[in-house]
């Protein structure tokens, strides 16, 4: 009885489950909604940021809109600030990472401002990143090269104009500081042409100042290889941009076959502006003249102060910051213009300076530049703080291996310093001494199928090597049938040199053109205990290229006359070092530096860029010794001691 009761219980509750299944199943679903998983607004929670950071897009006078980062301290009231104008993105450059600490938000190097309470701004040029208008390669000045009737100094005028108003900014002083490196450093110095009056301070750092004669694009009329992947990611996207490949992993092979200008017009150069400004201004002509920063502040000086700053390794604008400053020497302007040049690589002060390749300095220098030199400046001027007491001249002593401040610099020149250029010769079977050598000469033959490369194959322009190639052991190229070796006997006393170098090279060749490659060595002693790599070490001091064809005019080349003695003679990059007894001096002179810069053909021809292959050919050159054709060096050599005209330590 109770087991027929829980079968018939049972099957009437199967049977009712199976009709609410089946009602269930007839029944359509309802309709679900869904939501975007992005919402309209996302915003990190900044209550425990110590900063505040805010974007503007600042008007210029001619309704252009530029895009500016700000960021201000918490609590900040009249807070002096440091403008940068940039054109590798202002958004970047003020977020080295995500934080609530402004500390760690900026970079390392604007540490020393974070800390003092500093409003720190970063802006896109224009036509560059957030920034509106158009782009130009640094852009010229308002005059015939640029008729917009807007350049970098109207564009600086107008940012600081805007910055300084406390409507916009009313944690400020009204006080500006600039500062930045390399294309940051010349926008610094366009600032300068016609400052606006809160502007009180500025620090261009390896500006770019000349094009043609040394910084980027040209050494004395030859071409860099190394900068052209800039040109097509820099020029080829509003904002970042990646560069068109060199081809295999080797750039010596790369470029070695045709002309720079053939390798680019397959990489789609000719779609580009700027490419078409090299290929069409391979002379110094008005194009770069008119653009040369160092004779436009030499001929509109400010009443600015400000730290001229340069890497004597610098391996990309070697020329701007010495140049601009020497120029406004010139001018007498020294009471507000300060020289500053450390044992730096290329933007170099903006991160660590303890060391360049295997060479380690006195401590991090690029933390001393910054702590001891820029901001003391920068408090002076912005914050009616202590004077800075920076001398003339701050050169590092790479012999001696620390800092040399100088009332009055260089120590030795052509004319106007307290001490002449003192000549060092090349002899006969590789020799190098003070004393003129007796009439001889030395030949090597160049061939532009096999370039003398600037550093040990394979060569990559990113194989990590670019930074500190200037610094590399020349042991790889001594040896080579197509340099020329000299060298003294080992010093027995040491021999100081702190001025700029002069190549003065005679001679002879088979073809109609030439370039000529002159370094100045330190070789360490043979034997190093510690370091035994380090043995014999070539270290290059100062070396530079110069393209023949300019012997007699950099705006008018012309043809070599072959088998006819002319004389090279140009600037090397400034020195401050000690060669040491125990060491030796040497000078090599080769005629090319590949594939950091373009080959030669050696035929001339009136755009080198346009070289045909038929055009590529070998060439003997024949360099002149002793008599009255003494190649060699012209050397800033001086006192060991110059404690005289010192400012201090």
């Amino acid at each position: 009885m109770v087991r027929s009761f829980l079968f018939v219980t049972l099957s009437a509750v199967a049977l009712t489950g199976a009709s609410i299944a089946s009602a269930t199943t007839n029944v359509a679903p309802k309709a679900a909604q869904m939501r975007a998983d992005i919402p309209d607004k996302f915003s990190v929670p900044n209550e425990d940021a110590d900063y505040d950071k805010r974007v503007e897009m600042i008007p210029m006078r001619d309704g252009t809109r530029l895009y500016t980062v700000i960021v201000v301290p918490k609590g900040a009231k009249n807070a002096p600030i440091v403008l940068t104008r940039t054109p590798y993105n202002a958004k970047g450059r003020a977020n080295r990472m995500d934080s609530p600490s402004m500390l760690s938000t900026l970079p390392l190097s604007d540490e020393i401002f974070v800390k003092d309470g500093y409003i720190r701004v970063y802006q896109d040029i224009r036509g560059k990143y957030g920034s509106e208008g158009d782009y130009v390669v640094n852009r010229p000045p308002v005059g015939p090269l640029n008729p917009t009737k807007v350049d970098h100094t109207t564009d600086a005028w107008d940012t600081i104009d805007w910055l300084v108003n406390r409507k916009n900014l009313p944690e400020s002083n009204g006080r500006v500081g600039m500062i930045g490196s390399s294309y940051e450093g010349f926008t610094v110095v366009m600032a300068l042409l016609h400052p606006h009056p809160a502007l009180k301070v500025a620090a261009p750092e390896s500006p770019m100042v000349d094009g043609w004669m040394g910084d980027d694009w040209f050494h004395y009329g030859a071409f860099r290889l190394a900068n052209i992947a800039w040109i097509g990611a820099q020029t080829g996207y509003k904002g970042e941009g990646k560069a068109p490949p060199t081809g295999g992993y080797d750039d010596y092979d790369n470029f070695r076959h045709g002309s720079a200008n053939d390798w680019a017009q397959k990489q789609g150069y000719a779609q580009l502006p700027f490419w078409q400004k090299m290929l069409d201004h391979t002379a110094y002509d008005e194009f770069w003249q008119q653009q040369a920063l160092d004779k436009l502040v030499a001929a509109n000086p400010s009443n600015v102060p400000t730290l001229w700053e340069q890497g004597l390794w610098d391996q990309e604008d070697m020329y701007g910051a010495i140049m601009s400053w020497e120029a406004l020497k010139a001018k007498g302007k020294m009471g507000n213009n300060f020289l500053v040049m450390g044992p730096w690589r290329h933007s170099q002060i903006n991160r660590e300076g303890r060391s360049l390749g295997p060479f380690e300095w006195n401590g991090d220098t690029a933390a001393q530049f910054r702590k001891e030199m820029v901001l003391p400046l920068f408090n002076q001027y912005l914050k009616d703080g202590p004077p800075a007491n920076l001398p003339a001249a701050a050169i590092y002593n790479s012999g001696e291996n620390r800092w040399d401040r100088f009332t009055t610099w260089p120590l030795a020149c052509e004319s106007g310093c307290s001490a002449p250029l003192t000549p060092i010769y090349v002899g006969p079977d590789g020799g190098l001494g003070f004393d003129k050598p007796a009439s001889s000469s030395t030949s090597y033959v160049s061939d532009p199928a096999k370039p003398v490369p600037h550093l040990p194959r394979p060569v990559n322009f990113r194989d990590g090597r670019w930074g500190d190639w200037l610094v590399s052991d020349q042991r790889h190229a001594d040896g080579r049938p197509d340099v020329l070796t000299f060298q003294t006997d080992v010093l027995k006393e040491p021999v100081r040199v702190s001025g700029a170098p002069i190549a003065n090279i005679f001679a002879k060749i088979t073809g109609s053109d030439v370039d000529f490659v002159v370094k100045l060595i330190d070789v360490l002693p043979a034997e190093n205990a510690t370091d035994p790599e380090m043995g014999g070490y070539q270290l290059p001091i100062s070396l530079d290229i110069f393209r023949g064809r300019y012997r007699d005019s950099f705006t008018k080349p012309t043809a070599i006359p072959s088998g006819v003695t002319q004389n090279y003679k140009f600037r090397l990059p400034t020195v401050n070092h000690v060669f040491q007894p125990g060491h030796r001096i040497m000078i090599q002179i080769q005629s090319s530096l590949f594939p950091l810069y373009d080959r030669n053909p050696q035929t001339f021809v009136p755009n080198i860029f346009l070289a045909k292959p038929e055009d590529y050919k070998k060439e003997e050159i024949t360099i002149l010794q002793g008599g009255d054709t003494p190649s060699g060096v012209l050397l800033p050599v001086v006192a060991v001691d110059q404690s005289a005209v010192k400012a201090g330590r």
